[in-house]
């Protein structure tokens, strides 16, 4: 995780999209790099169909550099130095882009990081919009850090894995692997009745144990309650503070009709969560 792209903006989790980027930064020596991002039109107020989430936003010129503003006033209030150029990478910071990317160009060019930063989806105005979170899940190829609103003080110490035997959290698990491997404590929780035909969460704990990762299994058994609610509390009685999970196993249609995992965690997580699809 060398490279973390921060897609910035003006909304209420920016800070701690901020934060959560220079842990990750300086756990990893990493290079940052902000850009402004605009919606794909230029003012609106409406509701995301899938997902019920608000999207808002009037963007222009001055938008745009205040966002790099209040991108480079934090890397030098935290004493993150700029990049020099074409270096291999260190905990630094560059703002290449003068203009603005919308959030199609975000999921293009989201393929050449490590990362990518994003604050976690609101029905509020002043929450982060979902459309870049779904073009960074679905068109870079790339894992997605979603940050509440609240700073994290740490990421990546007590982790909670969510298994459910799917190909798309194999990815994810390879993606996550770098924080992983620092984690003291990795959980691998997996629900009854609720995977795919695969492997056990006892076989996943088995594949992180060797590759050097110190994880345990959890099964649990199923219950009436949705398997976003199971999984976010048992992570807050873990004291994790971090989750890792797939994106949308099922369609997105059958995700927007009967609710989902996916659904619940990115509306109501109140901790940092690693996804990738």
């Amino acid at each position: 995780m060398k490279t973390i792209l921060i897609p910035t903006e003006d909304h209420d989790c920016m800070p701690a999209v901020f934060d959560a980027a220079r842990l990750i930064a300086r756990t990893f020596d990493s290079y940052m790099e902000g850009f402004a991002v605009r919606p794909a039109v230029g003012t609106y107020v409406t509701v995301e169909p899938v997902s019920s989430l608000a999207i808002s936003g009037a963007f222009d010129e001055d938008t745009a550099r205040e966002a790099q503003a209040n991108f480079e006033r934090y890397m030098q209030t935290n004493n993150v130095p700029r990049a020099a150029a074409d270096e291999p990478a260190a905990f630094s910071w560059g703002w290449p882009r003068s203009d603005a990317a919308d959030d199609a160009a975000l999921g293009t060019y989201g393929r050449v990081f490590d990362l990518i930063v994003l604050g976690r989806p609101g029905r509020e105005v002043e929450n982060p919009r979902m459309p870049p979170l779904e073009a960074a899940l679905f068109e870079s190829g790339k894992p997605v850090l979603i940050v509440p609103k609240k700073s994290p003080l740490s990421i990546g110490r007590q982790i909670l894995l969510h298994w459910n035997g799917s190909t798309e959290q194999a990815h994810t698990n390879a993606f996550a692997m770098p924080l992983l491997l620092r984690a003291e404590h990795v959980t691998v929780l997996a629900i009854e009745g609720h995977t795919t035909d695969g492997p056990t969460g006892e076989q996943a704990a088995q594949h992180l144990r060797r590759n050097g990762v110190n994880a345990t299994p959890l099964t649990v058994k199923e219950s009436s309650r949705a398997d976003g609610e199971v999984i976010l509390e048992h992570a807050a009685s873990l004291g994790c503070d971090l989750l890792i999970k797939c994106a949308y196993t099922q369609s997105r249609l059958r995700q927007m009709i009967f609710g989902g995992a996916t659904r619940h965690i990115l509306a109501n997580a109140t901790l940092p969560v690693l996804m990738a699809h």
